[in-house]
């Protein structure tokens, strides 16, 4: 009795930390842009724990904590950020163009998350080609959490 208490209270721990909302949108998304599904979740639970709603105090909007600038560079039509969908499809076509543009994904979350243009002069300064640490320690825990998390969702999207 015990044993399936302490099972239900660790499952329950895990889906509240680990949610999978959202799950048509990531993988039409991760169809149309070529992402793994699982990074895209881990991505959005890294940027806004599955809230549609949130706003960041730099005004990143929703799941994929989009600025609005960086959404109208991705497409030319007014958009709804706080639509999942939309959301999601442009918070993946912007990583998609970061994976194409680094060729490598863990360089393309520093720059999901510090700006491309940091990640390019820290390339440059550096002289590599890829990052697995960055002068941001909040950017750093960024990275790590998303890898961390990306285990969780592999199997479950």
């Amino acid at each position: 009795m015990c044993l399936v208490f302490l099972v239900t209270i660790w499952l329950l721990f895990y889906y509240v930390l680990y949610p999978v909302k959202y799950k048509n949108e990531i993988i039409i998304a991760a169809k149309t842009y070529n992402v793994e599904p699982a990074l895209i979740a881990a991505v959005i639970n890294a940027e806004s724990s599955f809230d549609k709603n949130k706003v960041s105090v730099k005004n990143a909007v929703g799941l994929m904590q989009l600025l609005p600038s960086t959404a109208a560079s991705l497409t030319d039509q007014e958009v709804n950020l706080f639509d999942p969908k939309t959301n999601i499809s442009l918070g993946v076509k912007y990583l998609s163009y970061l994976i194409k543009k680094f060729n490598d994904t863990e360089t393309a979350l520093f720059a999901y998350n510090a700006g491309e243009g940091n990640v390019a002069r820290w390339l440059s300064e550096q002289g590599v080609t890829q990052l697995r640490t960055c002068p941001f320690k909040e950017t750093n825990a960024y990275v790590a959490k998303i890898k961390k998390t990306l285990q969780y969702y592999n199997n479950r999207i």
